[in-house]
C-alpha cells in the first residue's frame, strides 16, 4: 500500500511538472513588427548594407551563412528596433546569441554582452508598466555560426532580480507605478466594443499604444474634434496619456465641459529632413493629418518623390508617412508609397 501511494504521488508531481512547463512555454514572445539593419562589420559602422522587416520577430539561425548577399558571412552587425505593448508586470527575457548582443528598453541598457563568444543564453528580469515600451537588440557575428534569438516571458508576482549568466548585472526597474490617489473628475468608460484602441494621437492613422477592454473606465483629460466624425477623448491610462475615439466611449459628463486640446501632431511640422524619401505608386492625397477624416491640402501626381519627415506604426507597420512637398507639410498613406533611404530613423508619431 505504502508504495503504491508513493507512485501515486510521483505521478501527480509529474504530470504538474507537465502542466506547470506547457502554461510557461504559452507565455513565450517574440514579438512582432521587428525592423532590421545589417552592416558588413561587426560593429554597427553605418551604412547598412541591407533592410528588411522581421514580422515574426528576432528569432534568426543563419547557419554558416548571412542574412543576404550584401551581408558578408562573418563579421557583420545588425540592429533591430520595435515597439512591443506589454501587460504591467515583471518578465524574464531569454536572450540567445553567437556571437554578441546588446538589449536596450526604453533606451535603458538592460544586457551587455557584445563580445566574442560561442552559442550563449543570458535571461535578466525587468519589471514593466503596461502600454508601449521600445526595444532595441544590437548583435555582431565574428567567425562560425550565426544565431540571434530574443523572447520573454511575463513571470506573475514575480521581482526584477539580477541578470542570470549576465556578470551579476542587475537590471534596474523603470517605470514604478506612482502611489494610488482617488481619482472624482470625469470618467469615460469604453462601451460597445470588446476592445478599443489607445493612439498617440485624435486620429485613426496615429500610432497604436495599446487596447483598452470592454466596459472599463478611464480619466478623461481633454477632448479633439479635429477628424469631425466623432469626438476623441484624451484619457489616463497608468501612468501614460493617449487618444482615443469617442465613437465607443460613454463620457460622466457632457463632451463641452471637456477642454479642447491639441496633440503631439500640432507640433512636429517643423522638423529636419531625414534620410529617406517616398516614391508614389498612385496619386495621393496630401492630408494635414494621418487620417482620411481631415482635410486635403494638395495632390501628388504618381512618381512623385518627397522627403519623409516622420510616421505612425500600426501592428509593427507603416500606416502613413508625413512628407513634405512644393513646400507644404502633410501626411500620405504608407501602403501606397515605395519608402528608399534610412526609414528607420525617421521618428514614429
Amino acid at each position: 500500500m505504502k508504495t503504491r501511494t508513493i507512485r501515486i504521488q510521483v505521478v501527480i508531481l509529474l504530470v504538474l511538472a507537465l502542466l506547470s512547463t506547457s502554461v510557461f512555454m504559452a507565455q513565450a514572445d517574440f514579438g512582432t513588427g521587428w525592423t532590421a539593419e545589417y552592416f558588413a562589420n561587426a560593429n554597427l559602422q553605418p551604412p547598412a548594407v541591407f533592410q528588411q522587416g522581421e514580422p515574426n520577430g528576432v528569432n534568426l539561425n543563419w547557419g554558416f551563412g548571412s542574412p543576404n548577399p550584401a551581408v558578408p558571412i562573418d563579421n557583420f552587425s545588425a540592429r533591430f528596433t520595435s515597439t512591443q505593448i506589454f501587460n504591467q508586470g515583471t518578465y524574464e527575457f531569454v536572450v540567445t546569441s553567437d556571437d554578441g548582443i546588446r538589449v536596450f528598453i526604453d533606451n535603458v541598457l538592460v544586457l551587455d554582452k557584445f563580445i566574442g563568444r560561442p552559442q550563449t543564453t543570458d535571461r535578466f528580469q525587468i519589471a514593466l508598466t503596461a502600454g508601449a515600451h521600445n526595444l532595441v537588440v544590437e548583435y555582431f557575428e565574428s567567425i562560425d555560426t550565426a544565431l540571434v534569438q530574443v523572447q520573454w516571458f511575463q513571470i506573475a508576482g514575480a521581482t526584477p532580480t539580477a541578470i542570470i549568466g549576465g556578470g551579476g548585472t542587475v537590471a534596474t526597474p523603470f517605470g514604478t507605478p506612482p502611489p494610488t490617489v482617488v481619482y472624482t473628475g470625469p470618467l469615460a468608460t469604453v462601451s460597445g466594443v470588446r476592445g478599443l484602441a489607445l493612439r498617440t494621437g485624435p486620429y485613426v492613422g496615429a500610432s497604436f499604444i495599446t487596447t483598452l477592454p470592454g466596459e472599463t473606465s478611464y480619466p478623461v483629460l481633454a477632448r479633439n474634434i479635429d477628424e469631425g466624425v466623432y469626438n476623441w477623448y484624451l484619457l489616463r491610462v497608468g501612468e501614460r496619456t493617449g487618444w482615443a475615439s469617442g465613437r465607443f466611449l460613454q463620457v460622466s459628463v457632457p463632451p463641452e465641459a471637456l477642454p479642447l486640446q491639441g496633440s503631439i501632431f500640432d507640433q512636429i511640422n517643423d522638423v529636419p529632413e531625414r534620410n529617406a524619401t517616398a516614391i508614389t505608386r498612385a496619386v495621393m492625397r496630401l492630408r494635414s493629418r494621418p487620417s482620411d477624416r481631415v482635410p486635403v491640402l494638395a495632390e501628388l501626381p504618381w512618381g512623385a518623390v518627397v522627403p519623409i519627415l516622420g510616421r505612425t506604426v500600426q501592428a509593427g507597420t507603416n500606416r502613413w508617412y508625413q512628407v513634405r512637398y512644393e513646400g507644404q507639410i502633410g501626411w500620405i498613406a504608407a501602403p501606397w508609397v515605395t519608402a528608399q533611404g534610412e526609414i528607420f530613423s525617421v521618428p514614429i508619431r
